[in-house]
């Protein structure tokens, strides 16, 4: 259904152009109330937002927002995961590290990055990058976009689990700013292993979970159809967890998605970007870390 409405609105946009007269008026009047429909998607809806294949990826956010761009590879240990994707940029000339979960737009781009599921490697490599930000001073920047760490039985004998608990507890005392965007998917242990920030914000129509919605249904209900119940019950949406204070702010979207009018969206998120960081600037590394560990220690609290 909702690649249904992006594809009508995407004719909608192109007929526009060429329209006039009693035509434009009935296309805009379309175009109006397809816009109400997008204003009101399910939870379900959302999380298929989040998914949609012609979404931006990280690389393109990284084209964006920050120049000479520094790729770094290998966790110094194993391999290179390329479901990892980071690196020393500029920020309006200001050296920062930039990561974050690498999806494809093909089948082919996604296969090569494991469709953005990390394995042990990609978060030993992610944690090399932020020690040396913190060693050097760069703030860090994450994007986080994946269905969650891979879960082969290879991920697990090269220890996947402790390599996202120790990216956990050493991102909780970084002496640097760190802030994390998730722009599409967030699921898991997976994309909290690069998230424990001092401002997390979210895209309009990413969401945010313990775990996927179909992985909740079949844990619940044995029936991984009722996906749409259990991202009902996951309050998985930026506006609940915005709510909830498991979130600091929302970026708003064009209508049908991120995807669309990605200069106005890129130049949100460049200022969300500027802002918070300006924000955590004026506080010192131990501040920094104690704030942080009172930012975590208070959600579900209230």
């Amino acid at each position: 259904m909702i690649r249904t409405m992006i594809k009508e609105l995407d004719d909608l946009e192109l007929a526009l152009q060429s329209a006039s007269g009693a035509e434009r008026t009935a296309l805009i009047e379309k175009r109006e109330a397809l816009a109400m429909r997008f204003g009101q998607l399910t939870p379900e809806q959302k999380v298929l937002m989040a998914r949609y294949p012609r979404r931006p990826k990280v690389n393109h956010y990284i084209d964006a927002l920050f120049t000479d761009f520094f790729v770094q590879r290998g966790d110094r240990q194993c391999r290179e995961d390329t479901s990892i994707l980071g690196g020393i940029a500029l920020f309006h000339g200001r050296p920062v590290t930039v990561l974050g979960h690498k999806k494809g737009s093909t089948i082919e781009e996604n296969m090569a990055c494991n469709f953005g599921m990390p394995g042990p490697e990609g978060y030993r490599k992610a944690l090399r990058m932020m020690k040396q930000a913190e060693k050097f001073g760069r703030p860090i920047i994450t994007f986080i976009d994946t269905p969650g760490a891979y879960p082969g039985m290879e991920a697990e004998e090269r220890g996947q689990g402790e390599a996202i608990a120790r990216n956990l507890m050493e991102m909780s005392r970084l002496r640097v700013p760190v802030i994390s965007i998730v722009t599409g998917e967030g699921s898991s242990g997976g994309a909290l292993a690069l998230g424990v920030a001092d401002r997390v914000l979210m895209l309009e129509n990413a969401y945010y979970s313990v775990v996927t919605p179909e992985g909740c249904a079949s844990i619940l209900w044995k029936d991984p159809k009722k996906r749409d119940e259990a991202c009902a019950a996951l309050k998985l949406t930026a506006q609940d967890l915005l709510g909830f204070g498991v979130i600091d702010g929302i970026i708003p979207e064009a209508v049908g998605g991120a995807q669309r009018d990605t200069q106005t969206l890129f130049a949100a998120i460049d200022e969300a970007i500027a802002r918070e960081l300006a924000g955590l600037d004026a506080l010192s590394a131990q501040e920094l870390v104690e704030q942080r560990y009172a930012k975590y220690r208070k959600i579900g609290l209230a």
